[in-house]
């Protein structure tokens, strides 16, 4: 063989091995492409086969939209992950009535929970995320964490979360009794549905140079309605601020965003993480902040401060602009979106919300740096204050007493209890005396003092100047944790 026909050999014999060897690297995934393909169009005509069969042989005549809307149904049932859900012409229709900001109901925000691991017993009851304030499961003591275990005597296990919604609302006066699992105590508690209107913030001074701003949801109006707080309370004198996000659900991605980005100028307030490439992103602040550097910042969570709340709550401790007072958060991190499809439409989970310190929300919740709880109730402090509540005492007695009842009054209506038996908590049954009274006289105050021992908390960080001192005591940042969810997402009824 000739010297140049040699070294053309040698370069032939090299370009066919690497064509070979990439042949055997890439083959593989264009044969499992192909082998996916097919197994989809495979499905997608067996799909079909059953369609028609049902059509033309099912005793009787079925119309085929039901028979479409059944499978788009399971379809996402088949996810196991109750954030994503196919939704027909009445729940887009509840969605509309939800952020609108009034409907009839009886005021909680609720999931479908799911059992795992560390609570094996939970059966797929409704979860509650948090009541909201002034409504009727507000002023009955409904709880975040409360399980709705039956509806007028149906199991919740065989309800939609959608289903549960139809069945909490109702006309307005109208009652419900719920079964309700809190701890390993099952209770009924009989709600009287109202028309629920959704406020957005409340706020007010508290004393010396503390301004308090409760931020109930995060709706298209949250960060405005909130930097109007904020400049109303510096006008006045109040100077340093609690942010209180107790039992807030959540709302629009872009409300927490635009709030967060009142106390920065820059800088990562919130990522989002999922399979598909245009669902990873990350949020900055904008320049120009309304909260001076020189403001001192303590935010109050607890566990129904979800999604939206938590996106707030994480940016602002992460970054060290606050200190965060309560209990854990209640740990619902994910991105749905919905999409319409023809009279009804769908909501699926994108992708995982993360904090500027790259910890995942979702399921983990944000933690506080002061925990604060509220104080175990005995069972039979308990089941007292549910049996005087059941047999309406409170309303009685204030029937008899009228609206300016004194503290000596209560003082002495809680030693009749007590001498009838009852085991009452007074911190307790005072709160609700005052529930009632509010209710009775159209008040709604912004707080509670007395009763809000987290609050106190928060004050007594402020005027002992503390705030610096925790922040720097805090642990180093956790890492990035892909744990997948399995918590439902929060539905308003």
């Amino acid at each position: 063989m000739k010297k140049g026909n040699s070294r053309w050999y040698w370069i032939v014999s090299a370009g066919l091995g690497l064509l070979v060897t990439a042949f055997f690297f890439i083959s593989p995934a264009l044969n499992a492409q192909e082998i996916s393909s097919f197994q989809e169009e495979r499905l997608i005509r067996t799909f079909r086969q059953v369609f028609d069969f049902i059509q033309d042989n099912y005793v009787d005549e079925v119309d085929p939209e039901v028979l479409i809307e059944g499978a788009l149904k399971g379809m996402f049932e088949s996810l196991e992950d109750p954030y994503s859900a196919y939704l027909d012409t009445e729940d887009m229709r509840s969605l509309t009535d939800t952020t609108s900001g009034e409907f009839g109901g009886v005021g909680l925000y609720i999931n479908k929970v799911l059992p795992d691991e560390e609570r094996p017993e939970i059966q797929e009851w409704v979860e509650v995320v948090s009541p909201i304030e002034g409504t009727p499961a507000f002023r009955a003591g409904m709880r975040p964490r409360d399980l709705i275990v039956e509806i007028e005597g149906d199991s919740t296990v065989e309800l939609s979360i959608d289903e549960v919604v139809d069945r909490l609302r109702g006309e307005p006066g109208s009652d419900v009794v719920i079964t309700v699992l809190r701890g390993e105590r099952r209770f009924p508690v009989t709600l009287t549905r109202a028309i629920i209107q959704i406020p957005v913030v409340r706020y007010g001074g508290i004393r010396d140079e503390i301004g308090y701003i409760r931020i109930i949801q995060f709706t298209p109006l949250t960060a405005e309605k909130t930097e109007e707080a904020i400049l109303d309370l510096e006008e006045q004198g109040y100077r340093d601020l609690i942010i209180d996000l107790r039992t807030n659900p959540g709302g629009l991605l872009a409300a927490a965003i635009d709030t967060a980005d009142l106390f920065f100028d820059d800088g990562l307030v919130v990522g989002t993480a999922g399979r598909v490439a245009s669902e990873n992103q990350v949020f900055y602040a904008r320049q120009g902040r309304v909260v001076e550097d020189s403001a001192r910042v303590v935010v109050i969570i607890n566990e129904g401060t979800a999604s939206a709340a938590e996106i707030l709550a994480g940016a602002l401790k992460d970054r060290d602009r606050a200190v965060l007072v309560g209990e854990t958060s209640f740990g619902k991190g994910t991105v749905q979106q919905v999409r319409s499809l023809g009279n009804g439409g769908f909501r699926l989970t994108m992708a995982r919300y993360y904090t500027p310190d790259e910890i995942f929300i979702d399921k983990a919740g944000i933690e506080p740096d002061v925990v604060v709880e509220e104080p175990e109730v005995p069972e039979d402090e308990t089941e007292a204050l549910l049996t005087i509540q059941s047999e309406n005492r409170i309303e009685e007695f204030l029937d008899a007493s009228g609206i300016n009842v004194t503290r000596t009054q209560i003082n002495g209506f809680i030693n009749r209890l007590r001498a009838e038996g009852f085991a009452v908590n007074e911190r307790l049954l005072t709160r609700l005396i005052n529930l009632e009274l509010q209710a009775r006289r159209n008040e709604n105050p912004v707080y509670d003092l007395e009763y809000d021992l987290v609050l106190q908390e928060a004050i007594d960080i402020l005027v002992e100047d503390r705030v610096q001192a925790l922040i720097e005591e805090r642990d180093e940042p956790r890492s990035m944790s892909s744990s997948p969810s399995a918590l439902p997402s929060p539905r308003l009824p």
